[in-house]
C-alpha cells in the first residue's frame, strides 16, 4: 500500500522576505491552510498512512492516523530521510509542502506514480513543462518517458521536476546513504537516475511552487477559478 509523505521542514525564507510572516506549511492557499489541505488531498487519493515532516514551532490541528514529527534539518534530502525512517513499509507518495495543483492533476500524478512504481521503476518523478522557479530542476527523458538527465540547465524543450515524488521500497536505502556525502534533494535525484533507476516520469501540465508572495496570491486565483469550472 502507498504511504504518504509530507516534507515542511523549510523555513519559508522568501515568503518571510515578501512580509508574509505565516510559516510555509500553514500559509492559506484558496482559503485552507497548505498542509491541511496536502493531508486531506493524500486521504483521498488512497495513502495508506501520512507522515508530515514539519519544522520546529509548527502547529496544526491534523486528523486520526497522521503522525507529525517535527524537525529542524539543513535540507528537504535531510527531511526526507528522517521522515522515511518513520513512514510504514512500502512504496512512498511523497511531496513538498509547498506544491499547488488542482485536485484532478493530484489524482492523475497518483495514479501515474502507483502504476510506474507497480511497473518496477525505482522511483517516478512528477514534472511540468510550465517553469516558474528561481531554481529550476530540468529533467531530460527517453521516448519511453524515463528520466535519462537532471539538469539545473535547460535542455530543450523545457521540462522540470514538481516537487513530488514516488519512491520505491529499493529506493529508501539509497536515500539514507546517499544524505551522508550529498547535500540536496536535487543531487539525490540525480544519483537515482546515474545508477540507472529506472526513474519514470509523470507529466502534468503546471505545477506551482510556494516560494513568494506572488506565487500564494497566483495559486489561490488558480485554484478559485479551476473549481468554478469544475463539472
Amino acid at each position: 500500500m502507498m504511504q504518504g509523505l509530507i516534507l515542511a521542514g523549510g523555513r519559508g525564507a522568501r515568503l518571510a522576505a515578501d512580509g508574509v510572516d505565516t510559516p510555509k506549511a500553514l500559509v492559506e492557499v484558496a482559503g485552507q491552510p497548505q498542509i491541511v489541505h496536502l493531508v486531506e488531498t493524500l486521504f483521498e487519493l488512497g495513502c495508506g498512512s501520512i507522515t508530515c515532516m514539519v519544522r520546529d514551532g509548527v502547529r496544526f490541528p491534523s486528523p486520526p492516523g497522521v503522525q507529525v514529527r517535527s524537525c529542524r534539518t539543513p535540507s528537504s534530502l535531510h527531511t526526507l530521510v528522517e521522515g522515511l525512517a518513520l513512514v510504514p513499509p512500502g512504496p512512498v507518495f511523497c511531496t513538498m509542502v509547498d506544491t499547488v495543483m488542482p485536485v484532478a492533476d493530484w489524482r492523475r500524478l497518483y495514479r501515474g506514480v502507483t502504476a510506474r512504481l507497480d511497473a518496477g521503476s525505482l522511483a517516478v518523478l512528477a514534472v511540468t513543462p510550465f517553469v516558474d522557479d528561481e531554481r529550476p530542476l530540468y529533467v531530460t527523458r527517453d521516448a519511453a518517458g524515463l528520466a535519462v538527465d537532471i539538469s539545473d540547465t535547460l535542455a530543450p524543450p523545457p521540462l522540470v521536476t514538481g516537487g513530488v515524488y514516488g519512491l520505491s521500497p529499493a529506493a529508501r536505502p539509497i536515500a539514507a546513504d546517499a544524505v551522508r556525502t550529498l547535500p540536496r534533494m536535487r543531487d539525490f535525484l540525480r544519483l537515482l537516475v546515474q545508477r540507472g533507476g529506472p526513474v519514470a516520469t509523470v507529466e502534468v501540465p503546471r505545477i506551482i511552487d510556494l516560494d513568494h508572495k506572488r506565487d500564494l496570491d497566483a495559486a489561490t486565483a488558480w485554484l478559485v477559478a479551476v473549481e468554478a469550472t469544475a463539472p
